[in-house]
């Protein structure tokens, strides 16, 4: 049943011009750039990753007295999924990636992936029970158009060339994973206000 409203939504012509409007965002004057809102991102496969290391990593963050976004936690009932989700993403300072073996299955996570890197985002990949060259776009071409498919390969491509965290599950330590992303995030969040003459 949900997959088949997030199909509708996602075909849906208001929801396209939506995304439209955000990615037209990114080609205006700095001036005109969201301010940001959110000082983390976390991009992430529901099923794969939120139970375990989305939610800690979020928890960890928020005790860091900083702002994350997680879809489960910032958003509620009523919201519209794209304009939220659009709209943290163009406000945050930071990105968090969270690939999984099944991330490249998830229409929603390769169009926030494709939204993170056009608009320049400082991006932290986590490969959680996956390596950098087993991700490749594997959605059907049927749920999307070929230049979505292209955008998506580009976005994965840039993606994969940015050193990252890595964790498996079954040998790893998910509570030191989430203290390291979150002391890298804070690292990163420190360079962006030096390099804004904010600090």
């Amino acid at each position: 049943m949900i997959s088949r409203v997030f199909n509708f939504m996602k075909e849906s012509k208001a929801v396209q011009l939506n995304n439209n409007l955000f990615l037209d965002l990114l080609s205006a004057a700095p001036s005109a750039k969201p301010k940001p809102l959110l000082d983390v991102f976390i991009n992430h496969r529901g099923t794969d990753t939120k139970r375990n290391i989305a939610t800690l990593l979020y928890d960890n963050l928020r005790s860091r007295n900083l702002r994350p976004f997680l879809d489960c936690k910032n958003m509620k009932p009523g919201d519209k999924l794209f304009d939220h989700i659009n709209s943290a993403i163009l406000t945050s300072k930071v990105a968090v990636t969270v690939f999984s073996p099944n991330y490249c299955d998830s229409y929603f996570c390769l169009h926030e992936l494709a939204l993170i890197m056009e608009s320049r985002k400082r991006v932290i990949p986590i490969f959680c029970d996956i390596k950098p060259s087993q991700l490749d776009v594997t959605i059907e071409r049927l749920t999307c158009s070929d230049d979505e498919i292209h955008r998506f390969r580009r976005a994965l491509q840039e993606a994969k060339d940015i050193v990252g965290l890595t964790f498996d599950s079954y040998r790893g330590n998910l509570s030191e994973v989430v203290t390291i992303a979150s002391d890298v995030i804070v690292e990163r969040l420190v360079e962006l206000e030096a390099e804004d003459g904010n600090f």
